[in-house]
């Protein structure tokens, strides 16, 4: 187990095969020990189950913090989450803002990154959403 930022011990280990590269914004695998904590998706949907935001970039940053809301909800903190999956309507829009998105992951997130995927899709379940994201937590022991 490493320190997480906030002092406490995470139940996670990033693992990174130097035979694999150097992974950029994601981890190749992460080991972990503790409770598991399953996150439904999540896309911009306010409070009044509205999508909100124009861009992929305003979505992303709605769907991300909605995630991690669930994760502090259940005892944990962003350090904990293990494995993220993206699913994406535009493709090309996406890559086309990586690093706008890679800002608001490191607002959100830090320098932490765990196992991640990246999947096109052709829709959502709202047809206006254009972005979801769908993970896994471990915490470590004695967390809420």
């Amino acid at each position: 187990m490493t320190e997480a930022s906030s002092g406490r011990q995470s139940a996670i280990e990033h693992v990174n095969p130097p035979e694999l590269g150097e992974p950029r914004g994601f981890s190749h695998a992460v080991v972990g020990t503790g409770r598991t904590v399953f996150l439904a998706g999540q896309t911009a949907l306010d409070a009044e189950g509205r999508i909100v935001g124009d861009t992929v970039v305003e979505q992303f940053e709605v769907a991300m913090t909605s995630l991690l809301t669930s994760l502090r909800a259940a005892g944990g903190e962003p350090t904990d989450l293990a494995s993220l999956t993206v699913y994406i309507v535009d493709m090309d829009d996406y890559k086309a803002h990586a690093r706008e998105i890679g800002q608001v992951w490191k607002r959100l997130l830090g320098r932490h990154y765990p196992a991640m995927a990246g999947i096109g899709v052709a829709r959502l379940w709202d047809v206006e959403a254009l972005v979801e994201v769908q993970g896994f937590a471990v915490l470590p022991p004695g967390a809420a």
